[in-house]
């Protein structure tokens, strides 16, 4: 059997609260200030949680890469980030920027339990989220091939951790939007020739590691 590839998808830091008091989905918003402050301990046990070596993947917005940062500075040594913008946020249209209560009257099709809007929902000049799914799919495979073997730190976005995990486990957008990614969350994937195995979801810093 080939060696695992090992993905560990971080979602970004909690952004300002300006921003989430909006549906932000791929804006470029900074994240909150106090909570970098307050969350020190828990970028320590990312610093330490994480594999060396591995390679360090980021999205073109800038929340994922400040995250990274502030990963470095908890003491993991600092690595060049490659870039997938494919791995990105739910890009929201004509949605994004507009308060939470102004979503309402939008909507074409009931709303998920758990999540604003349900998963076929496209907002006007936007993706729906089977859309996210579809790219984030391809860009994990992609991925996974360039790193066939190796350890990869991905730092990413509820959204589209909520994608590769649909893209595992052959969900429907509707079962992936019941996954509640937190916000510095350790989520695992490995892929093991064709298949993919979750190994954790929404790790936590007491969690006894496995350390295969």
């Amino acid at each position: 059997m080939p060696d695992p590839t090992r993905l560990f998808l971080i979602r970004h830091a909690l952004v300002e609260p300006s921003a989430r008091a909006t549906f932000y989905g791929s804006m470029d918003v900074a994240l909150c200030d106090l909570a970098l402050r307050e969350e020190a301990a828990l970028y320590r046990w990312l610093a330490f949680r994480l594999p060396r070596p591995a390679a360090w993947i980021c999205t073109n917005l800038g929340r994922t890469r400040a995250t990274a940062a502030a990963i470095f500075a908890a003491g993991y040594p600092d690595q060049p980030l490659g870039v997938e913008p494919d791995l990105a946020e739910q890009f929201l249209g004509e949605w994004q920027g507009i308060p939470h209560d102004a979503l309402v009257e939008r909507l074409r099709h009931p709303p998920h339990p758990f999540w604003p809007h349900a998963a076929e929902e496209e907002p006007p000049g936007g993706e729906s989220f089977a859309q996210v799914q579809a790219r984030v799919g391809a860009a994990l495979e992609r991925i996974a091939e360039r790193h066939a073997g190796e350890d990869v730190v991905i730092v990413a976005h509820g959204g589209s951790i909520r994608a590769a995990l649909a893209h595992a486990l052959g969900l429907s957008g509707h079962q992936a939007l019941a996954f509640s990614i937190r916000n510095l969350g350790l989520t695992r994937l490995e892929k093991v020739g064709a298949d993919w195995r979750i190994s954790s979801v929404n790790e936590e810093p007491w969690s006894p590691p496995d350390w295969e």
